[in-house]
């Protein structure tokens, strides 16, 4: 599966948590400690937000170890937000226009996961896309499509709402006819100046997330780029709230079922990055 990270917090540039840690992103690309997937080589991509209040996009499929170009980037693009992301495909070409991040006006997205057997749902699941949204549909995955859905759920309003709006209708479609076919959520969003995450699976195991919180910044990871002990795992069916100005928040997201997001913070549990 595809490895990630999202920073959210005093401008500075990637490098310290992309390119530079023992266990970085790179790293990663090359042998992921806990993913499914041994390398993650079918491209990579960068998403930041600078001057401008739509995000900017880098996007390559070469893979992250071999892009030189990736090591100049991160060292010298600077942000307050910013997104990296390895890939590992799930059956959809290695194109520029299928890694992630993907953006659609101020907001910016990208997953670790898949939705059941996507050659069967994509029809159904790009039926989600408002017409109004579908002209941003530009590569195959089905990410890029569950983010566009989400748009069109009204991300703006309220991105909790819109996105358990779209997983409950993609838990209604790998269920469809008793199939129980899986689905894996474990995702990003941010517009500029909020960050959110979720983890979320069904009939599967999630697929692991972190954070790491001090002061007001925030780092998100598909796995420790680091041996210290201050990584806290966000438990599955959970999302992760880290607005402008606020300390982060984890709160239940049962994507079967309608709830408020608002309930009291989940309890977690600190974990030892281990190598």
């Amino acid at each position: 599966m595809c490895r990630w990270i999202a920073y959210r917090g005093e401008t500075t540039s990637f490098e310290p948590y992309v390119t530079e840690p023992e266990h970085s992103l790179v790293a990663q690309s090359i042998r992921s400690l806990q993913s499914t997937a041994g390398s993650n080589g079918d491209g990579f991509g960068l998403g930041w937000y600078g001057e401008h209040p739509e995000p900017g996009l880098y996007r390559e499929t070469r893979p992250a170890w071999s892009d030189e170009n990736l090591r100049y980037l991160c060292r010298h693009l600077r942000s307050h937000l910013f997104f990296a992301h390895v890939r590992a495909a799930t059956g959809t070409a290695v194109t520029r226009q299928n890694c992630h991040p993907f953006a659609c006006g101020h907001w910016m997205f990208m997953h670790n996961g898949f939705v059941g057997s996507w050659n069967r749902l994509r029809r159904k699941v790009e039926a989600l896309i408002p017409d109004a949204y579908y002209p941003s549909r530009l590569g195959t995955t089905d990410s890029e499509a569950v983010f566009l859905a989400m748009m069109g759920a009204g991300l703006d309003g309220d991105p909790l709402r819109a996105t358990r709006r779209v997983l409950q209708a993609l838990v209604g479609l790998v269920n469809e006819g008793q199939l129980r076919e899986r689905l894996r959520f474990t995702s990003a969003i941010a517009n500029g100046r909020d960050l959110y995450a979720f983890r979320v699976a069904v009939n599967d195991a999630a697929n692991t997330l972190y954070y790491r919180e001090d002061g007001g910044q925030v780092i998100v990871v598909s796995e420790p780029f680091d041996k210290e002990s201050d990584w806290t795992e966000v438990p599955p069916n959970h999302a992760l709230i880290a607005r402008a100005s606020e300390n982060v928040k984890i709160v239940p997201f049962d994507a079967t079922i309608c709830s408020s997001a608002d309930r009291e913070p989940a309890p977690t549990r600190r974990i030892s990055a281990r190598r």
